[in-house]
């Protein structure tokens, strides 16, 4: 199963609206995709001693099997000053390297408040997930002045709900392809692990 990740632990935010729209997207696809949504994670339960995912409670040790066991991710990140959330960044400081990331494939939808907006936390996201190793798909979706560009969780711009419907459909045969070389994080991981 793929799953979304709602990037920040605000609640009630627009990612959670926007990752819910997804999912339905996937949906009309004839896919069934999770959602993790970082406001329903107890951050408060992590003290800074259980990087790589030592000592954590059960609802963040279920959370992050799903991203180890997972056919893709979907990141759908709002822009937090210039970058992304702190609460994203320091969920995956929580993963283990390198069953999370590691051939792991990954797209990304930014969104933010100003007309440039989305843009910075996905770059960011793209040098995390280059730097260890995941198989980023090419085309980024960017919903940018998110106040009037989705209400009532619906997009108002015809072009940016087409980019999201065309990333769903090309990130669906990119992950199959990557599936039928053997090259999917599942694949690759199993292989480690019987050496």
């Amino acid at each position: 199963m793929k799953y979304i990740i709602s990037g920040t632990n605000r609640r009630g935010s627009r990612t959670r609206g926007l990752a819910t729209l997804i999912q339905n997207l996937y949906q009309e696809q004839g896919e069934e995709v999770g959602i993790i949504d970082l406001a329903e994670l107890p951050f408060q339960e992590l003290t800074g001693e259980q990087y790589g995912g030592n000592g954590l409670s059960s609802r963040w040790v279920e959370a992050i099997n799903k991203i180890n066991l997972s056919e893709g991710l979907i990141f759908v990140v709002p822009e937090y000053n210039g970058s992304l959330p702190g609460a994203l960044k320091y969920f995956m400081d929580h993963w283990k390297y390198p069953d999370s990331y590691e051939y792991r494939p990954v797209c990304f939808v930014g969104l933010g408040a100003g007309p440039f907006s989305g843009i910075r936390p996905v770059e960011h996201l793209q040098h995390i997930m280059g730097y260890r190793n995941a198989f980023q798909f090419p085309i980024r979706v960017f919903v940018t002045t998110v106040a009037k560009n989705f209400v009532d969780g619906v997009i108002q711009d015809p072009l940016v709900m087409q980019l999201l419907k065309d990333q769903v459909v090309g990130f669906q045969k990119y992950v199959k392809a990557l599936e039928s070389q053997g090259l999917d994080a599942n694949a690759m991981n199993a292989r480690r692990i019987k050496k």
